[in-house]
C-alpha cells in the first residue's frame, strides 16, 4: 500500500496472497502513482532495498529513502542510484532517516483502517476478500476527501449530467 504524507490517502495498493513478497510489488505500485501524481519522495523499509527499486524511484523522478540491509555494499552493479544512494545513507544518516520515517504514515494509515473497519475480512473466498478489502480502502478514502473538505473549507463541485 501506498499513502500520501499530508492526508494519509491511500494512493494505491497490490492486493497479494498471505505469502507474497513486498519488494516485488513496489514497481508496480510506483508506477501506478506516477500516473497522477508527481512523486518526489519514496519511503520504504529495507524489505524494499533493491537496486531495481531504487532505479524505478529514479525513473519517475523520485528519490527513494529506503535502507540498506547491513550486508549492504556500494558496488554499482548497474546502478548509479543505488551507490549514490548508499553513500548518502552511510554519510547522512540523520538526514536520511527523517525522510525515511516519513513511512510512518502507511503505518498509521493501516490502523486507521483497521480500526474503523475491522481488522478481520468476512468474506470466505479469494475474489470476495480482494473486493471487501478494495471496499474498506475506498472507505477509508472517502473519510479522508470529506476530512480535508472540512479542514480545508473546500466546497465540492459535482459534474451535473
Amino acid at each position: 500500500m501506498a499513502t500520501g504524507v499530508k492526508t494519509n490517502i491511500v494512493t494505491s495498493i497490490e492486493i497479494t496472497g498471505e505469502n507474497g513478497g513486498d519488494s516485488p510489488q513496489f514497481k508496480p505500485l510506483v508506477n501506478d502513482i506516477s500516473k497522477n501524481f508527481n512523486i518526489r519522495e519514496i519511503s520504504a523499509d529495507s524489505a524494499y532495498s533493491s537496486r531495481d527499486n531504487f532505479e524505478t524511484a529514479n525513473a519517475v523522478g523520485a528519490v527513494a529513502y529506503i535502507p540498506f540491509k547491513k550486508h549492504a555494499t556500494g558496488r554499482t552493479l548497474g546502478s548509479p542510484v543505488w551507490n549514490k544512494m548508499y553513500h548518502y545513507f552511510q554519510l547522512n544518516k540523520d538526514e536520511f532517516m527523517e525522510h525515511y520515517h516519513k513511512r510512518s504514515n502507511v503505518e498509521s494509515t493501516n490502523a486507521a483502517i483497521k480500526r474503523k473497519f475491522g481488522e478481520t475480512l468476512k468474506s470466505k473466498n479469494q475474489i470476495a476478500q480482494t473486493n471487501e478489502l478494495l471496499a474498506k480502502i475506498i472507505a477509508y478514502n472517502l473519510t479522508v476527501v470529506i476530512h480535508e473538505m472540512y479542514e480545508n473549507g473546500i466546497e465540492p463541485s459535482f459534474l451535473r449530467i
